[in-house]
C-alpha cells in the first residue's frame, strides 16, 4: 500500500466515522437534550427521525451524484457540509432548529457514506480492494464502539452540545486529506440526476413517519394525521410508479422479482427496525426509568457492538461455506430469544442479571445474521447490477431504522414499562429469516459483509468505476 492510497483509506475511514458516530452518539444525548430544549418524546424520535429520514431517502441519489459528478467531489462536499451543519446543531437554540439542523445533516450523510466506499474501490486494484474494504468496516464498528461512550461522557461532563461542535475538527482533517491524497474522479456526461425520485420517496417516508410519531398526540381521525399519511402513501405510491418508468432508476424495481433479493431485504428492513428499537427505546428507559447516568447507559450498548465485530467474520466464512439459509433462519430467532429475556427489566434493573444475558443472546443472533444476508442480496443481483443492489440494501437498513424508530411512539405512547420489550417487531424478524431463502448459486463472500452496506465487492461488480 502506498503512501497515498493510505491517506486516502484514512480520508475515508474518518469521513464516514464521523457519519456514523454522529448517527450512534445522539441517542445517549436525547434525555439531556430534551431536558435543555424541552419537547417530549415526540422531539426526541425526530432529533433521531430526522437524521434518518433524510439519509436514507437521499442515499441512492447521493451515490447517483457521486458517478455523475465525481466521488472526490462529492465526498468533499458531503463532508464540508456534515461540519457546517453540526455547528448550527451544536448552536441549536430549540429543538426545531435542532431537528432542522439534524435533517440537513442527514442529507450530507447521504452525499458522504456512498462516496467513502466509492473512494476506495477506485484507488485500490483489485488484488488490495478486499483489504481495505475490510480496514473501513473495521474501523466503522470501532466508531459505533466509540459514539455512545464519549456520547456519555461528554454529555455528563461538559454538554450535549459539544457532542456536534467535535465534529468540526474531525471535518477539517478529513478535507484536508481529501484534497492532499484522494485521486481525482472523471464526471460522466449523459447522465440524469433523478430529482424527482428522490422528492417523491422523502415525501413518501415523512408523511409516513410523521403519522407514526404523532398518532398518539392527535388520533387517527385527526386531520393532523389523516393528511400527512395519505399525502404520504399517494407520494410513495407514485415513487414506486415513477420508478418503474424511468430509464435512471433510484429503486431498480425488478431486482425484487428475484426471491432471495426480495426476502433478504425484507429481513433487512425487519432486523434492522427491531436493532433501531431495541436501543432507541433501551436508553430511553435505563435513563429515565432506571436511573442510569447518559454514560452507563451508553455503556450498556458496548457487549453488542463488541461481539459483533468480533463474530460476524466467522459466522460469514461459515455462511460461505455451508450456504446462509440456516444462518438467516436461526440468526433472528436467536435473536428474539435475546430480547425475550429483556422482559425481566424494571424499575430496580440489575445489569449482570437482567440486561447482559438478553443483550449478550441478541448480539450472537444479529452477529449470526448480518453477513449472510448481506451476501445473500448481492449473490441474487446479476454482477452488472450489483453496484444498485447494495446500494438498495443500505437504503432498505437505513430506512428501517427510520421506522422502528417511529414505532417505539406507538407502542410505548405515553409511558416507558419494561414489557415494551416484547414489541411486535420481533415476531417479523424470527419469521424473516426462515421463510423463502434459498442458498444462492453464485457464490458471494460473506466474510466481511455488514448489513444494510457494501463492504466486500466482488470484483466483477466494479468492472470500470466505483458504483
Amino acid at each position: 500500500m502506498t503512501r497515498r492510497q493510505r491517506l486516502t483509506l484514512f480520508a475515508a475511514i474518518l469521513g464516514s466515522g464521523v457519519a456514523t458516530i454522529d448517527g450512534s452518539i445522539v441517542n445517549v444525548a436525547l434525555p439531556a437534550i430534551e431536558r435543555d430544549l424541552g419537547g417530549g418524546l415526540s422531539a426526541q424520535q425526530w432529533v433521531s427521525n430526522a437524521y434518518l429520514l433524510t439519509l436514507g431517502s437521499l442515499i441512492l441519489i447521493g451515490g447517483s451524484l457521486g458517478d455523475i459528478y465525481g466521488e472526490r467531489r462529492v465526498f468533499a462536499v458531503g463532508v464540508a457540509a456534515f461540519g457546517i451543519v453540526s455547528i448550527l446543531c451544536a448552536a441549536a437554540p430549540t429543538i426545531g432548529v435542532l431537528i432542522a439542523a439534524r435533517a440537513l445533516q442527514g442529507a450530507a450523510g447521504a452525499l458522504l457514506t456512498p462516496s467513502s466506499l466509492a473512494i476506495i474501490v477506485g484507488a485500490f486494484s483489485p488484488k488490495d480492494r478486499g483489504a481495505a474494504i475490510g480496514s473501513w468496516t473495521a474501523w466503522g464498528g470501532i466508531a459505533a464502539i466509540v459514539g455512545p461512550l464519549v456520547g456519555g461522557w461528554i454529555v455528563d461532563q461538559v454538554s450535549w452540545r459539544w457532542i456536534f461542535a467535535l465534529n468540526v475538527p474531525l471535518v477539517l482533517v478529513t478535507l484536508a486529506l481529501i484534497f492532499a491524497a484522494v485521486p481525482r474522479t472523471t464526471r460522466v456526461t449523459g447522465r440524469r440526476v433523478d430529482v424527482l425520485g428522490a422528492g417523491l420517496c422523502a415525501l413518501g417516508l415523512g408523511g409516513f413517519v410523521f403519522a407514526l410519531i404523532e398518532q398518539p398526540h392527535y388520533g387517527w381521525s385527526s386531520p393532523a394525521i389523516v393528511v400527512p399519511l395519505v399525502a404520504g402513501v399517494v407520494a410513495f405510491a407514485s415513487f414506486l410508479a415513477y420508478e418503474r418508468r424511468t430509464p435512471e432508476p433510484m429503486l431498480k424495481l425488478e431486482l425484487f422479482a428475484r426471491r432471495n433479493f426480495a426476502v433478504g431485504n425484507a429481513e433487512t428492513l425487519a432486523m434492522y427496525a427491531g436493532l433501531s428499537i431495541l436501543f432507541f427505546f433501551l436508553v430511553i428507559f435505563l435513563q429515565q426509568v432506571a436511573g442510569y447516568s447518559a454514560l452507563r447507559s451508553g455503556l450498556t450498548t458496548l457487549p453488542v457492538t463488541l461481539v459483533m465485530f468480533t463474530l460476524s467474520r466467522r459466522f460469514g466464512a461459515l455462511a460461505d461455506r455451508y450456504g446462509p439459509r440456516l444462518f438467516m433462519g436461526a440468526g433472528p430467532l436467536i435473536a428474539a430469544a435475546g430480547i425475550l429475556l429483556l422482559l425481566r427489566t424494571g424499575m430496580h434493573t440489575s445489569y449482570a442479571t437482567d440486561l447482559l444475558p438478553g443483550l449478550l443472546v441478541f448480539s450472537i443472533g444479529l452477529s449470526m445474521t448480518v453477513a449472510p444476508l448481506t451476501a445473500t442480496v448481492l449473490a441474487d443481483a446479476d454482477e452488472s447490477d450489483a453496484g444498485i443492489a447494495s446500494a438498495i440494501n443500505n437504503a432498505v437498513a437505513r430506512v428501517a431504522g427510520l421506522v422502528g424508530v417511529s414505532i417505539v411512539g406507538v407502542v410505548v405512547a405515553s409511558a416507558l414499562v419494561g414489557d415494551t420489550f416484547a414489541a411486535n417487531a420481533e415476531s417479523v424478524r424470527a419469521f424473516a429469516g426462515a421463510i423463502g431463502i434459498t442458498n444462492p448459486g453464485r457464490p458471494v463472500e460473506a466474510e466481511g459483509c455488514a448489513g444494510g452496506q457494501l463492504v466486500a465487492v466482488p470484483e466483477s461488480a466494479v468492472p470500470q468505476r466505483a458504483r
